[in-house]
């Protein structure tokens, strides 16, 4: 099977309770603390827009209705800009509103791993090929990850996963892959391994949190056994149902931030701040001064 139906559809796990970073996540669900002025959750979102995504999909949990509230109107803050004219504000809120039906929200009611999560969105996937995007983790390259997942689907069909390359004495701390003949800016995979034995790694390519899957994933992950974790593990569906149709890797050459730990967290800060004309002036003299402080 190589189906390349458009992918029009992007799913977001945003459930997670966010244990590394409290007390912040307490109040504040983690995909809401903010990389400079944006929220993570709004980097990952212009991701797959840049992609040609056109639904988005929040699988949400309690105490995340914060996350439904930041991609709609405020009416109050609307009109008290307005009021003040506040035209710079108000274009960039405009930016980022999604239009009119073209965002869902349902819920995941106990944490049962990303499998679940997946499984949570499928009616309003439907039969169709969707994104998947950890909502943990912004990239930032010349292009984006999911833009050229999505180019790399349109020659391979079937299901794409993003994958980075490891040092090879640290594949055993993440998922890997076996690689096949190349295809486009990426290459056929061969297996997909959770977190191997030290040493028994097929190549040093790990899964890096971007998917696109086709539908029949549903059916798979609501029979799929609890794994690691005693969660229900995507990786587990992923490679039953790569007995039945092709997974092609999209090697992203890029920088990856893992938001959901405090070094990536601080990390994304750093490197998306100094990419600002407007803040670089006043941040890189005194980080440097910092670090020069350390030695």
């Amino acid at each position: 099977m190589t189906d390349k139906r458009k992918v029009r559809k992007a799913v977001f796990p945003v459930a997670g309770l966010g244990t590394r970073f409290l007390p912040a996540t307490k109040a504040v669900p983690k995909e809401m603390l903010t990389v400079v002025d944006k929220p993570v959750i709004q980097y990952v979102v212009d991701e797959a827009l840049e992609a040609g995504i056109e639904h988005l999909i929040f699988v949400t949990g309690r105490s995340k209705a914060v996350i439904e509230d930041y991609f709609d109107i405020q009416v109050e803050l609307d009109q008290t800009l307005r009021e003040r004219n506040k035209k710079a504000e108000i274009e960039l809120l405009d930016a980022i509103l999604p239009k009119a039906g073209t965002t869902s929200f349902t819920r995941q009611q106990a944490p049962l791993g990303l499998g679940h999560a997946v499984w949570c969105a499928r009616d309003l996937v439907g039969n169709e090929p969707f994104a998947l995007l950890l909502p943990d983790m912004i990239m930032k390259g010349e292009k984006g990850c999911l833009k050229g997942m999505v180019e790399l689907y349109e020659q391979s069909g079937g299901n794409v996963i993003a994958v980075e390359e490891c040092a090879p004495d640290q594949a055993h701390k993440y998922g890997i892959v076996g690689v096949g003949e190349k295809i486009g800016e990426g290459f056929r995979i061969t297996k997909m391994i959770e977190k191997p034995a030290p040493g028994t790694a097929p190549s040093n390519f790990f899964i890096n949190g971007r998917y696109i899957l086709q539908p029949e994933i549903f059916p798979i992950l609501e029979r799929q056994e609890r794994g690691a974790g005693n969660e229900i593990q995507l990786t587990d569906g992923m490679v039953k149902l790569s007995a039945t149709e092709p997974f092609a890797a999209y090697h992203f050459r890029g920088d990856t931030y893992d938001c959901g730990a405090k070094d990536g967290f601080i990390l994304a800060n750093v490197a998306f701040a100094l990419e600002r004309s407007d803040i670089r002036p006043t941040v890189e003299q005194p980080l440097k001064a910092l670090l020069q402080g350390l030695r």
